[in-house]
């Protein structure tokens, strides 16, 4: 049980790398494929709608073969279809390449999803959040490798490919220290059929809302941050890299501590000043002067998004103790649709106008989560009314 929860965080960390290596290449694949600011939302929103089709796809799979048999082949095949996009040179090869890579995340992210939620239900306890940290230093490490490339001036061909063909023979390694049934017995089935229970769905919409606005601020900033600081704040490619790894280091730290701050302040006021510190970020992303002032306050948003979505998970477990996994799975649909909306979102104001613009309605849309707090409490009145549907 342990080799196989240290293989997929493991994974998670693999996955966080090859994820960020892509969202802060996006002015160079923007170049490198002459693909203009007005297709560029269209592309990225054609990732999460195929994540959404390829995560739907592998659970009938993962049914079949289980989670494990599809982690040790999508995971490779990600760090394939991250190299295919560093080598073409038309839109058409572009569009395969970013296609099979939104098809093969999704599959990536359910399987893992089932496999984590499946040793926790093992575990007896929490250890999503974990994996979830594992992500973020990933991220990191994507966005530090993204940044030396730039800086060395590596070409796409070179950046792409030499990462693939690190990690994809990594996660094959990894691959084989996944739990399997021997480890898991049926804990993924019956992990898989309590998320699948009947619950009603009014008492979730406010965390469903939570989550999306969290979720298309998060998008924003994976999407635009470094393009942002490229095209808006004139810097140069590898500065701007700094942007997507301060957040993604703010990230880390911020859920390393946040069930401290939760123990300590309370559910809501935490999700409250989340919320204000994001939007206070975008605020102050959007009337960055400079560079830096750009990273700081990418910074800063990446303190204040951490707190709020795995409070979204914790709200909806309290809701629903006896059926906490079908509660989280409703939720995590959210991100897709979060995903879904952020891109094509902050991408057309910016068309329309600039991205300082642009930032401004992410900024909007996460200062709604400040009415909502109050959806976080662990309180028996939330309880009563998840009870009465």
């Amino acid at each position: 049980m342990r080799a196989g929860r240290a293989a997929l965080a493991v994974g998670f960390v693999l996955q966080g790398t090859v994820f960020a290596l892509l969202v802060t290449s996006i002015p160079e694949i923007q170049r490198r494929y002459g693909l203009s600011d007005g297709l560029l939302p269209a592309f990225l929103a054609a990732v999460p709608i195929l994540a959404g089709a390829g995560s739907l796809a592998s659970e009938q799979v993962v049914k079949r073969i289980g989670a494990r048999a599809v982690l040790r082949v999508v995971q490779p095949g990600v760090c394939l279809s991250l190299a295919a996009a560093g080598l073409g040179d038309a839109l058409w090869q572009l569009a395969l390449a970013l296609g099979a890579f939104g098809l093969l995340v999704g599959a990536l992210d359910a399987s893992m999803n089932m496999l984590g939620v499946g040793l926790q239900h093992r575990y007896g306890r929490s250890i999503m959040i974990g994996f979830h940290a594992a992500f973020s230093l990933g991220g990191i490490l994507g966005a530090a490798i993204a940044g030396l490339g730039s800086h060395d001036d590596v070409g796409l061909p070179v950046l792409f490919g030499t990462a693939a063909a690190v990690v994809a023979p990594l996660a094959v390694l990894t691959g084989r220290y996944f739990a399997g049934p021997a480890e898991l017995g049926d804990a993924v089935r019956e992990a898989a059929e309590a998320a699948a229970r009947s619950i009603p769905w009014r008492p979730l919409l406010p965390l469903c809302l939570a989550m999306a606005f969290a979720y298309i601020a998060d998008a924003s900033v994976s999407n635009y941050s470094v393009k942002y600081l490229t095209d808006g704040l004139g810097s140069r490619d590898d500065l701007a890299k700094l942007s997507y790894l301060g957040y993604m280091v703010a990230m880390l730290l911020g859920r390393a501590l946040g069930d401290r701050a939760v123990q300590r302040f309370g559910a809501v006021p935490v999700v409250r000043a989340g919320a204000a510190l994001a939007a206070l970020g975008f605020a102050l992303a959007a009337v960055a002067p400079a560079p830096w002032a750009g990273i700081a306050a990418f910074t800063v948003l990446g303190f204040g998004i951490c707190a709020i979505i795995p409070q979204v998970f914790a709200a909806g477990g309290r809701l629903f103790p006896a059926d906490s996994d079908a509660a989280v799975a409703r939720l995590n649909l959210f991100n897709y649709v979060g995903f879904l909306v952020g891109s094509p979102l902050v991408g057309a104001v910016a068309d329309a106008s600039s991205y300082r613009w642009a930032l401004l309605a992410p900024m909007l849309l996460v200062l709604a989560v400040l009415p909502l707090a109050d959806r976080f409490a662990p309180a028996p009145a939330n309880a009563a009314l998840a009870e009465a549907g």
